[in-house]
């Protein structure tokens, strides 16, 4: 795994240890499997973003910190410009930029991600967070699942789910698809 990784993980274990609880126990209260938890706590597996999400608000410290070990200042606005949000890598077929990176106590994170065209050729990947989620298709094509129900989305269309039930997309129609996703 990148250093990257391995730096998140050793913020989220010191974040735990500060309040003395287990990862089983953290695992269990937000709804991971342990096992998997592990394995994202020891630096073996990479995080998904809603897992951070999570994590974040169980601590009470904002998703920037736990990605980037940098405290957000901002309270009354964060503008983002074109090209300048920062990118947070968790997936290779996946490019996220965070959206509101320095705003302080967000209620929401929103994301610009672009499935690249190779996530056609592979089978969904499906993940589990707890919370909501919105996402917006801004170019291409999305294939989504949420709860085994799937669903193609191109530009203009939505979709908002609980994302406790399995959910992923990929790019369909031989490009890239863009999108905007707010995890709540």
């Amino acid at each position: 795994m990148t250093d990257e990784v391995r730096e998140i993980a050793a913020r989220v274990r010191v974040l735990r240890e500060i309040e003395e609880i287990s990862g089983e126990t953290l695992s269990k209260e937000l709804g991971f499997d342990p096992e998997k938890y592990n394995k994202w706590e020891s630096g073996q597996l990479d995080f998904p973003i809603g897992a951070l999400v999570e994590i974040a608000a169980r601590f009470k410290v904002d998703l920037t910190e736990l990605v980037s070990g940098e405290t957000p200042k901002l309270k009354t606005y964060c503008l983002t410009r074109a090209d300048h949000a920062p990118e947070v890598s968790r997936r290779p077929m996946y490019a996220y930029w965070n959206l509101a990176y320095n705003f302080h106590r967000k209620k929401g994170e929103p994301f610009l991600v672009e499935a690249s065209p190779d996530t056609e050729s592979k089978p969904l990947s499906l993940n589990t967070h707890p919370g909501q989620e919105f996402d917006y298709v801004l170019e291409g094509r999305l294939l989504i699942s949420v709860g085994g129900h799937e669903m193609e989305l191109g530009p203009g269309d939505c979709v908002y789910y609980d994302s406790n039930e399995p959910h992923g997309m990929k790019a369909v129609g031989g490009g890239r698809a863009r999108f905007l996703a707010l995890v709540l």
